[in-house]
């Protein structure tokens, strides 16, 4: 399925919520990992402000991509951050939604 790029060159972007393991199966306690590199994945809450919107996006990075001291306020640099769509079904009913990963997100000033 094919992606998209998200231009954040004239964006403001800051931590929302602390990076936290994503799961494969939370029952299970299974955590995702990257199909390529085999790295285990977080996801980190971004703020993204830009032409006077604000907007908050849930962000899959790889563990490889995130360092341990980022915290919520702190403004970041996102590297290669792209949108993907996807559908899905379960139980008898469709879903689908947007979900949008990234390479690495640094603190800025590092």
């Amino acid at each position: 399925m094919p992606s998209f790029k998200i231009d954040l060159s004239t964006a403001v972007v800051f931590v929302a919520t602390a990076p936290e393991p994503k799961m494969a199966n939370k029952k299970t306690g299974e955590r995702a990992v990257d199909r390529e590199t085999g790295a285990g994945l977080s996801t980190v809450g971004l703020l993204v402000s830009d032409e006077g919107e604000g907007n908050l996006y849930q962000v899959t990075v790889p563990e490889t991509g995130v360092p341990e001291n980022l915290q919520p306020g702190m403004p970041v640099a996102v590297t290669s951050l792209r949108a993907r769509d996807w559908e899905n079904e379960f139980n008898g009913q469709k879903r689908h939604g947007i979900s949008f990963r990234a390479v690495a997100v640094t603190p800025l000033g590092a």
